[in-house]
């Protein structure tokens, strides 16, 4: 018969394995996600002010959780733009960038695109503070991802590419957050840019998507791999040319250029997301528990690799 002292013991033990497990908070979720969707402007590249409020929001929600944050400032037609960066894990030299823009395209409110993706980092940052990791990790916050800068190098995130390639800083790989939130049990939901897809991948968009072209490297291959295995919702990955429409929608694109290992994570966009640079683009039509579990597998693939 086993002590009742070493029941407790091995109660406390579990209770505190269970709590290492970390899940993504559904209430901070739609917080967030009203705070950055609810502006006075909306937030597109004309409306200066209203982005440098958004870098701010996001600054400030990441000092909550490391003092390790900067602004990365760059220049475009006279203007002053701000990536948003929070670092874990600073004592590792080799780097995993996970990226998402906080801009929209016109005038909308963009609540999944791409304002889920930006939560998502949010809410990476609560769940890795103080956690024990292999790599450092930077959370980084773009800005100018949609047109008119779209595929230019006033990209931030072809900013922040760029930088890590001229200072030979160690990339392990690069993760983009694309539009995590809109999902559907409807038939015939899910559309792709070639229709025999849906024979493979079923015509309902209830389902994440890991995105990568044919040699995207070592980085992006074991993160489908990890994520895969970790079961945490419904997941289908994705590898496929480099031309395909859609398989560069996303920051992720620069950091191929400079030839780093990188991937998209996303709900596939306006494949399934009919409110893709909509005005009815809005919190309302997302699905927020679902896209707490695409976070939750963003964390236990990270924390694994």
């Amino acid at each position: 018969m086993i002590p009742q002292k070493h029941i407790i013991i091995l109660f406390l033990f579990l209770g505190s394995l269970s709590l290492k497990a970390s899940n993504a908070d559904t209430t901070l979720i739609k917080q967030h996600l009203v705070n950055i969707t609810k502006t006075e402007k909306f937030r597109n590249h004309k409306n200066i002010n209203q982005l440098n409020e958004i870098a701010d929001y996001i600054k400030s929600s990441f000092q909550t959780y490391t003092d390790s944050i900067t602004f990365q400032e760059f220049d475009v037609n006279g203007k002053t733009y701000k990536n948003v960066i929070a670092s874990f894990g600073t004592e590792h030299k080799k780097r995993v960038i996970i990226g998402a823009h906080y801009d929209v395209c016109g005038n909308q409110e963009g609540a999944d695109d791409n304002a889920s993706g930006v939560v998502g980092l949010l809410e990476l940052a609560r769940m890795l503070k103080g956690e024990q990791l292999n790599y450092r990790i930077d959370l980084v916050a773009y800005t100018l991802e949609e047109p008119p800068h779209f595929k230019t190098e006033y990209m931030g995130s072809y900013i922040h590419a760029k930088y890590l390639k001229d200072n030979n800083i160690d990339i392990y790989g690069m993760l983009s957050v694309e539009m995590i939130g809109y999902f559907s049990d409807e038939k015939k939901s899910q559309t792709y840019p070639v229709g025999l897809l849906s024979l493979f991948y079923g015509n309902k968009g209830n389902y994440i998507t890991l995105v990568r072209k044919f040699g995207s490297g070592k980085f992006a291959r074991k993160f489908v791999k990890h994520y895969k295995k970790s079961k945490t919702i419904n997941t289908k990955k994705f590898t496929g040319p480099k031309f395909l429409p859609g398989i560069d929608f996303s920051d992720h694109l620069n950091y191929w250029k400079f030839g780093f290992s990188a991937l998209m994570i996303t709900d596939t966009s306006f494949y399934r997301n009919f409110n893709y640079h909509e005005p009815t683009d809005t919190i309302e039509t997302l699905d927020i528990k679902k896209m707490a579990k695409v976070i939750d597998g963003i964390y236990n693939t990270i924390t694994t690799l």
